[in-house]
């Protein structure tokens, strides 16, 4: 084979991996972003290097198939801090970053810090390609490592703060596998007399419930998740990762559990003799720091992932397996049920007290407006196939307890943790899913870290509709300032300037980027102000007045009852 540069060789081992977008801050493989013009690659440039890996997590979440980030030496730490959220929320990412040239070790190289170990914590695999030969097998490896067993970051360090080493020729093929262009590459089955055992106890169950988790949304099991809840009529919560793998409307639907959730879901996950959690990394967030389900619970646990099975709660049967095969598998062991009429009963009771007590802010028309009436305004504007991206706190307690999915074909799409995050992941969904409606959801405290890449959505024609929550500030805040200050009387010791922002109209800014502007002041402006932006196929900005005092329902922890005794 005649010999290629090391730039020929990425950017057609990137198209060999069907991706069609990287996002990155330059200067780096600037040979491989050159090349990329001949395959058809979108290089999204954006304003910040964390940025740019929050707009490649989006994209992976939303695809399936890595997300693709770039940035230089220098700017390898922010990319690393980027990629905190991707490895929470398990998103496959390819990373890659320039690295200090060897001929400057130790002499004080320019921009050059030795930051190769922060992408330790936050990948599943580091690694140093100090050599073209190298640069082959390794991106073969990024693209394994990132889709198997459980998805997540890689990092591939390319010598020279720009890449050079890739500037190099070599004579080896750019050889792809495409079994790993998404995931999961490996569908694998549990044993069958796990599922047997599986089976066998949730029959037996009084009050058995499912947990889905993010592992039913990224093996795409949603079908599968509803037909097995249906032959064997067991309720089903799910975790923020999962929101919309059963409708919000289905009967055995009971919402997100958790510390972002709906009372009636923690209250029924609390309540249940039985609980299996399917794809769920039976975290903090989604047992309220393993308060629910109660430690004593009878656990059944699925995961792709030995090391995951039993982590919280001992497991009384483990099922190792993709969750769409383990799905199918019990499906076809289970019979027909018309399950525990009284659990049922309870559970409708539940989920009827949870929305009798929100009713009436999600109708709210007071002024400044209930985030409450935001979200459902947006339930009834998502078109069939809609997106739903939020950012976290605040946005993400709201969206995630009060927004329904209403179709089978409907997404939504979280925040892990990184406050920001909302915007830019959602471009990287919308990067993914050209053809379909995106709707990001997040306050002015979220929107203000990374406002920057409104220019990036008007130049690359990112048409997503962003929806800021504008109550000029981070009110999430107010009461650990209020506990501080409890003691303080003076008007000097209210610490407003400690939360609050300056009251900024920010569909102007919007529209000095470049993007639509849509101010909405009053409740029924809304409904409109959503059909118009959905409508034109333009990045939109709504800006929604709302009511600074208004603050998410916490979450239902087992102290409830206790306290209420």
């Amino acid at each position: 084979m005649s010999e290629i540069t090391g730039s020929r060789l990425f950017a057609e081992m990137l198209h060999g991996y069907d991706v069609t977008h990287v996002f990155y801050l330059p200067a780096i493989m600037l040979g491989g972003i050159a090349e990329m013009e001949n395959f058809g690659i979108k290089r999204i440039m954006t304003h910040g290097e964390k940025s740019a890996a929050y707009m490649a997590d989006g994209y992976a979440r939303a695809s399936g198939k890595p997300g693709v980030c770039l940035a230089q030496q220098i700017g390898a730490s922010n990319l690393s801090a980027g990629l905190r959220d991707a490895y929470m929320a398990c998103a496959p990412v390819v990373a890659v970053t320039g690295g200090p040239a060897v001929h400057a070790h130790y002499k004080h190289g320019y921009q050059e810090v030795d930051d190769f170990s922060q992408f330790d914590p936050v990948t599943k695999m580091n690694v140093r390609v100090d050599h073209v030969s190298r640069l082959p097998d390794l991106m073969r490896q990024a693209f394994r490592a990132a889709t198997t067993g459980t998805p997540g970051p890689v990092h591939m360090q390319i010598t020279g703060p720009h890449g050079q080493a890739a500037n190099e020729k070599t004579s080896l093929a750019p050889l792809t596998e495409s079994q790993f262009k998404q995931i999961p590459p490996f569908r694998s089955p549990a044993e069958i007399q796990h599922v047997q055992a599986a089976i066998t106890l949730l029959s037996k169950a009084e009050r058995p419930i499912i947990v889905a988790g993010g592992g039913v949304a990224s093996s795409r099991a949603h079908h599968e998740l509803v037909k097995f809840a249906e032959k064997m009529q067991i309720p089903v919560a799910t975790s923020l990762n999962a929101k919309g793998s059963i409708t919000d409307t289905h009967p055995l639907s009971v919402g997100v559990v958790g510390t972002y959730s709906r009372e009636c879901a923690n209250r029924a996950v609390y309540e249940a003799d039985v609980v299996f959690f399917i794809g769920s990394h039976t975290g903090g967030q989604v047992t309220v720091d393993w308060a629910v389900p109660k430690s004593n619970t009878t656990v059944i646990q699925c995961d792709i992932n030995p090391i995951e099975l039993g982590r919280s709660y001992p497991n009384s049967v483990s099922l190792l397996g993709d969750a769409k095969v383990v799905l199918e598998q019990l499906t076809a062991a289970a019979t027909n049920s018309k399950g525990s009429s009284a659990w049922l009963a309870r559970v409708d009771e539940l989920k009827k007290a949870w929305r009798d007590q929100l009713s009436p802010l999600m109708h709210s028309d007071a002024v400044p407006i209930r985030p409450e009436r935001i979200c459902y305004e947006i339930s009834k504007a998502l078109p069939d196939n809609g997106i739903v991206v939020s950012d976290t706190g605040h946005s993400g307690m709201w969206t995630g307890a009060i927004i329904d999915m209403l179709k089978p074909e409907q997404r939504f799409i979280r925040c892990a943790g990184s406050l920001g995050w909302g915007f830019p992941g959602a471009m990287g969904v919308k990067c993914a899913l050209p053809d379909q409606t995106v709707i990001c959801f997040a306050g002015d405290g979220g929107f203000y870290y990374h406002i920057a890449e409104l220019e990036t959505a008007a130049r690359f024609n990112i048409n997503l509709v962003m929806i800021v929550n504008n109550n000029s500030s981070l009110n999430q805040e107010i009461p650990l300032w209020d506990n501080v200050f409890a003691d303080k009387n003076s008007e000097a010791h209210k610490a407003e300037d400690l939360w609050k922002f300056k009251q900024l109209n920010f569909a102007q800014i919007a529209e000095s980027f470049g993007c639509v502007g849509i101010r909405v002041e009053h409740p029924d402006e809304i409904a409109p102000a959503l059909k118009k932006a959905i409508g034109l196929n333009k990045p939109v900005v709504i800006d929604i007045v709302s009511d600074v005092n208004a603050f998410a329902v916490k979450a239902w922890t087992p102290k409830d009852v206790k306290n209420a005794h």
